[in-house]
């Protein structure tokens, strides 16, 4: 992979992280077109930095939000911040389940299945536009909530289907306010990503082999910088319910990929 491959992976990264089209799906569309062969393991790993900059985009835009979780968390006081804390917490551990007991079967779907993205694009592409429809609320997220959204987010590890698309929608379906699904959907992931990071820095299946540090730097600095653009933007569409433009375009790019499949 080369610097301009990764730097186009990067901004890839930033843009589709928070935008509910599938970041995962997206890159490796975008592997497949640049024709990388990468591993497995190379490829998670690329994957996993670009997720891992996002992260730290979103702790920079969540900054005084991560700060009350925190808060919420260690003073012991059922207050609001509280109960907040807990249902993030809550929302965490089905991915984390998967995560932790599933996660060689999920790297299987890495590195070129094109056809798998393009069904999984379709499938975010109906979760959204039923999202669209549904009525606005001023409703705040619940414990069984907020176990839901958590399922919803465990199978978005899978490329093609978006985790935020999957966890706003989800959201907005079970009647929560559009404003707050969104930021709970930003916030449930930081943690998870940072320990997915650590987990595969440990891991033995952890490789670099064609990828450079050069790549992998520049990669990150583009994915964080358009990550903080893209996560101010997403929360005032999903405001102004424009979830149904990004079902059309999953749409088309579901279709495309599908169609690149049976055609290569």
């Amino acid at each position: 992979m080369t610097f301009l491959e990764a730097i186009i992976l990067g901004i890839i990264q930033g843009l589709t992280e928070f935008l509910p089209v599938s970041s995962s799906g997206h890159l490796e569309l975008m592997k497949a077109i640049q024709q990388q062969d990468l591993s497995g393991e190379s490829s998670m790993m690329m994957t996993v930095v670009l997720h891992f900059a996002t992260a730290l985009s979103t702790v920079v835009v969540f900054r005084k939000d991560i700060a009350d979780i925190f808060k919420g968390l260690f003073q012991f006081k059922l207050n609001d911040k509280f109960w907040f804390s807990v249902k993030i917490v809550l929302s965490m551990i089905p991915a984390a389940l998967v995560g932790v007991f599933m996660d060689e079967w999920i790297e299987g779907f890495f590195g070129g299945q094109i056809l798998f993205v393009g069904m999984m694009l379709i499938l975010t592409g109906l979760l959204l536009f039923l999202a669209d429809k549904a009525k606005n609320t001023t409703k705040d997220v619940s414990i069984s909530n907020s176990i839901v959204i958590g399922i919803a987010q465990a199978i978005a590890i899978l490329p093609g289907i978006s985790r935020s698309g999957a966890t706003i929608g989800t959201s907005v379906l079970l009647g929560v306010d559009r404003e707050k699904a969104a930021r709970f959907s930003f916030l449930m992931v930081v943690p998870l990503i940072f320990g997915k990071m650590a987990k595969d820095l440990m891991s033995s299946e952890f490789s670099t082999e064609g990828v450079s540090a050069a790549a992998i730097g520049g990669g990150f600095i583009a994915a964080f910088i358009t990550g903080i653009f893209a996560c101010t933007w997403m929360i005032s569409l999903v405001k102004k319910s424009k979830l149904s433009y990004f079902a059309y375009y999953c749409f088309v790019v579901g279709t495309i990929a599908i169609g690149w499949t049976f055609l290569n």
